[in-house]
């Protein structure tokens, strides 16, 4: 097997940004194309409650811009239940085996006719998924023109054909322009054929040569110049799914209004969040792309990157309008990397989003929601900003926050790049449990500002940080514990306090394998290889079957030997009981270790 490594770069000239390429592409130049695009399976235990905005946006663009038949297949949106999933212990439903997932795609293919173009999507969690897919798409459909994108396909780039050959391209970053070209070339391969194709130049300039003796293509994405002139995603498009799944099950299951009715945050979700309100009726989509912080664990390679960009608050507004009457919702989530970065946004919200009755969260860090700043040449004095991005907010329907902050301990948060908007306005001593802590400023005035105009805040956790002690980790075990006892008075329960923790975890692109104890851990317990310059790793055998492990990020990875991946400096043993506290509910004993 070849080892190319992860951002190799392939391209001698960038290439323009893509918008630049699409400009000329009509309708004309795809029509009668079949797209296809396959959203694959995440997290088995969790229930499916945000709707794959990715491959629905692109579906939506190509339906209502080119008139192309656009279709999603979503496998992530099933949960079977059945004596199987009983057996497994899980409650909530099972995915598809890989047998009902092949006759979907037969059934599917069958009944809206032969595709030109399979388009993947997915995270980096989902590789074992399109291994498999891809063979069965490669067996019913011999010449379809195979991608992948998303997430895994922009963390691994052309290392990913080391691990699905069966793919003709893939397409990283962000693909709303992409997707045109993509398409134009499928529609190019299919009437000249690869060879006459690739000899026309058509498929230039992302045709990179022969890999593996394969022709290959890599489209490079970028941000949409004008994220407005984007339709918003047509969830309804999903429902296509709902006859396929009648011939190949014999039952229903409708797909749209499964969605609708999966709350989504909160205990019921099993997504690490907690609140103290329910939902009926909700729908998802991202409102800003991007983040402008550098959090070393954090990786946004599919969302923009460090780039900032934001839909208008009135292109937001008909989103939610439209989803109102269509739909009825009474929440609407936006799952952004950061929504709080621009203040002038929110203060356009307020008059349009507050009449509509709907109420809505999102995510933003725990500095934002303080609006706290240290008063210049005043040492020790602060001032809050006016009015509070968090008042604005609740005043535009906002009731609850996801917040990030993953730790409470001050060394934690400097090595896990979070330190210079956390830990600037300094620490305020706060007793818990008869002890003394000191608790980073922002943090406290975060989850304090947001209670005063009823906006719910929950708080992730990470712990087996690099050089974490267990002091350390009490810190933040701490803090949870200072929750409970600040919502008590408002008759906020001890449940809506996120008590869950997700275990560090590298993840290809993130900056936290920069940390020397990383890339220790990852070569001693997985083997992995390393450029000692980039310190990129090599996709070889065994960064593969580390990729293939990486499936929940609440888990303790095991290496080949059975011994847990841990980048702290805690003992494997406590390391291990602290996981178990945490995975039957018992997080505060952590404190009495």
């Amino acid at each position: 097997m070849a080892t190319l490594p992860i951002l190799q770069p392939v391209h001698t000239k960038k290439p323009p940004h893509p918008a630049d390429i699409i400009k000329d592409i009509s309708y004309k130049d795809v029509a009668g194309l079949n797209v296809v695009f396959i959203n694959m399976p995440l997290r088995e235990t969790a229930v499916p409650n945000t709707t794959p905005e990715g491959p629905l946006l692109m579906a939506t663009r190509l339906r209502k811009h080119y008139d192309l038949p656009a279709r999603v297949i979503d496998f992530n949106g099933y949960r079977i239940k059945d004596a199987l999933a009983e057996k497994r212990g899980l409650p909530n439903g099972r995915h598809f085996s890989e047998r009902e997932v092949y006759r979907f795609l037969v059934e599917h293919f069958s009944y809206y006719g032969t595709p030109d173009l399979v388009a993947f999507s997915g995270k980096i969690t989902t590789l074992r998924w399109q291994e498999t897919i891809a063979k069965m798409v490669r067996q019913i459909l011999p010449h379809v023109f195979l991608v992948s994108g998303g997430g895994l396909a922009t963390e691994l780039k052309i290392g990913l054909f080391n691990y699905i050959p069966e793919l003709d391209a893939v397409a990283h970053s962000e693909g709303d322009d992409t997707i045109i070209k993509i398409c134009q070339d499928a529609k190019t391969i299919k009437e000249k054929g690869l060879r006459r194709a690739i000899e026309s130049g058509s498929l230039n300039p992302y045709y990179l040569g022969e890999i593996s003796n394969k022709p290959r293509l890599m489209y490079e994405g970028n941000r949409p110049r004008d994220l407005d002139a984007l339709p918003y995603a047509d969830i309804d498009i999903l429902s296509d799914n709902d006859i396929i799944f009648k011939r190949v099950f014999g039952c229903d299951y409708k797909l749209v209004p499964s969605y609708l009715a999966s709350a989504v945050w909160g205990v019921s979700a099993n997504n690490s969040s907690a609140a103290p309100f329910t939902m009926t009726r909700s729908t998802t989509s991202v409102s800003s792309r991007g983040c402008p912080y550098g959090c070393k664990y954090c990786y946004r390679g599919t969302q923009g990157e460090r780039q900032w960009a934001v839909r208008s608050a009135q292109h937001i507004h008909n989103q939610l309008v439209h989803y109102k009457e269509r739909y009825g919702i009474d929440f609407h989530g936006f799952p952004d990397d950061n929504f709080a970065v621009t203040y002038g946004r929110i203060q356009d919200l307020v008059p349009l989003l507050g009449p509509l009755g709907i109420k809505w969260g999102t995510h933003t860090r725990l500095d934002e929601a303080a609006g706290l700043k240290p008063r210049p040449n005043r040492p020790g004095e602060y001032f809050f900003e006016d009015p509070l991005r968090v008042a604005l907010m609740a005043k535009s329907g906002c009731t609850y926050i996801g917040a990030g902050p993953e730790s409470a301990c001050a060394k934690t948060i400097e090595t896990l790049g979070k330190g210079g908007f956390t830990l600037s306005n300094g620490f305020e001593a706060t007793k818990v449990f008869g002890k003394m802590y000191q608790f980073p400023r922002s943090m406290k005035y975060g989850i304090k500002n947001c209670q005063d105009v009823d906006i719910h805040v929950n708080c992730t956790w990470i712990k087996g940080n690099p050089n974490e002690t267990l002091e350390d980790l009490k810190e933040t075990v701490a803090f949870m514990a200072w929750q409970e006892q600040f919502y008590a008075p408002y008759g906020v329960r001890p449940e809506a306090v996120n008590k869950k923790m997700f275990t560090l975890t590298w993840y290809p692109g993130t900056e936290i394998i920069h940390h020397p104890k990383v890339r220790h851990e990852l070569t001693r317990i997985f083997g992995l290889s390393f450029d000692p310059m980039t310190h990129e790793p090599l996709c070889n055998e065994a960064f593969h079957q580390y990729c293939l492990a990486l499936d929940d990020a609440t888990k303790v990875l095991e290496g080949p030997d059975g011994e847990p991946l841990n980048f702290s400096d805690i003992p494997n043993e406590t390391f291990l009981k602290i996981r178990g506290l945490v995975d039957t509910g018992k997080t505060l004993e952590i404190l009495n270790l």
